[in-house]
Formats: C-alpha cells, structure tokens, sequence
C-alpha cells in the first residue's frame, strides 16, 4: 500500500527544539521523527510514499536528496571519504513522491492535492507524520481488510496530561479527576482508507471534522484500539521524553531492529 505522510504543519509548539526546521525534520535520536515513522513503515513493507509538503518544504526535499547512509549503517571506509562501501542500507528500496500541497493547507485538503499520485490503490494508509508506535501493523491492515469499511483509525488512550474538573453552579469543586481511562480514547494519527474516502471529503475540509462525521453516519469509520505504545511529538516537552527514551534504551517504536536503542 502507498503511504500518504502530511508534512506541512509549522509544528508551533516545538520551536524550542528548532527554531527553522519542519516539524518532520525534527530529530529522534540520529534521524527525524519522520525517518523512524517511514522505517516503521517500511518494516512491515510499505514503501511507497507520498508526502503533502508545506511549510519549509525544501528542507524535508533536502534531506532525502542529500540523506547519509552511513549515520545509521554499517560501512567499510577505505582511507577516501567518496571510497566507502555500505554494509547495509536504509532507503534504497523506498519510493517518494514529494508534493508542495500549500503552506496554509489543512489535512483534508493535503489529502485531497495528492488524489492523483493514489490512482490505482484500492486502499493507501495515511499518517499526521508526527506520531511514532509499536501498533502490529499487518494486523491493523488485515483487520480493516476485513471489516469492509471505508476508513480506519488507530485509537490510543488518552494522555495524562489534563484534569476533569466537576464543579457546581457556584464554583465549588466536586471532583477532579485524570483525564485518562479505558472508555476515554483519542485519535492516533494512523489511519487507512479506501477510495471512496473521497467521496466524502469536499473542499476545503478538515479530514477528521466533517468527512470523518459523514462517515460515522453512514457506518463506515473503523475504531482499532491500541494499548501498546503510542506517543507524538507535539511539544518541546514530548521531543525531551523521546530523547530520554533513547538514552535509557527505551526504544518500542524501533520494530526494524528489535526496538534496540542503539541506532
């Protein structure tokens, strides 16, 4: 199946962590938080891309234009730095399809700029690009095979990050409690979809907004939960965390390589 990535948000939030970068770009060990998204992609043999550029558009260009095999390979160097013989190699079996879908473009319409590259596909996956997971992917797949719907999205539970608060009408705090639990989930970022997704996205949409109620109606959006793990980078905060992980070895989303953190 194809992949489609958007990769056009600004990504606000994490400026601390790059003042001028993409939010794609922004790193996870040795790579970006994008590279370790398409890896894991890639390991369950996905491998054709298209990515819905945006903001800094040629930098994520770039990168792939002038990627170094060697930061994450093995390789033989034979005293020259152009006589150098990979080991192993990380994308050259991979397909990228680069599309400038607008800076100020939302998800739906990133989505539907890129209509023409999906011709042909019966289904395609698609992904926020800056979310990372340790999800059984053939199984999501296999099960949104199955179900015959038109659309499927990863559901995790909710991060402890905010509080429920139950006050009276006269301000008096009744409860307070995590917003966290089993029955409270939220939208993952890994979704699949057929076709006729298109049928239901006008322009100018945002995909989870009107499409995704359009669907609901009409019987058609698949929840799959995932309890394992999930996490995105959507803060400086969040991109402190990852690089935590890295450092304890803590690695879930690195499937490829048996989740070692040591690449």
């Amino acid at each position: 199946m194809k992949v489609v990535l958007f990769c056009g948000g600004m990504g606000m939030r994490l400026r601390e962590a790059a003042e001028d970068v993409p939010k794609p770009l922004v790193p996870v060990g040795q790579r970006p938080i994008l590279w370790n998204l398409m890896k894991y992609y890639a390991h369950y043999g996905h491998r054709d891309f298209v990515l819905c550029l945006g903001y800094r558009a040629e930098a994520i260009k770039n990168y792939f234009i002038n990627y170094d095999e060697r930061l994450t390979n093995d390789f033989v160097w034979k005293g020259s730095s152009s006589d150098v013989e990979l080991l192993s190699s990380d994308i050259d079996d991979w397909s990228i399809t680069f599309v400038d879908t607008g800076i100020e473009a939302n998800i739906g319409m990133r989505l539907r700029a890129v209509r023409e590259h999906l011709e042909g596909e019966e289904m395609f996956l698609a992904n926020y690009a800056d979310g990372l997971t340790d999800l059984k992917l053939d199984q999501y797949v296999a099960n949104f095979e199955s179900s015959g719907k038109i659309a499927s999205m990863v559901t995790v539970r909710a991060p402890l990050t905010f509080h429920v608060v139950d006050a009276d009408a006269q301000g008096s705090v009744k409860q307070m409690k995590p917003m966290h639990g089993d029955h409270l989930r939220v939208n993952g970022g890994f979704f699949a979809f057929r076709q006729e997704i298109f049928e239901y996205l006008g322009p100018g949409e945002e995909l989870v907004e009107e499409p995704f109620q359009r669907l609901i109606e009409a019987g058609e959006l698949l929840a799959h939960p995932h309890d394992g793990f999930w996490k995105a980078m959507d803060t400086f905060k969040d991109k402190t965390q990852f690089e935590q992980m890295l450092r304890a070895g803590n690695t879930p989303w690195r499937v490829w390589n048996g989740n070692r953190g040591d690449s």
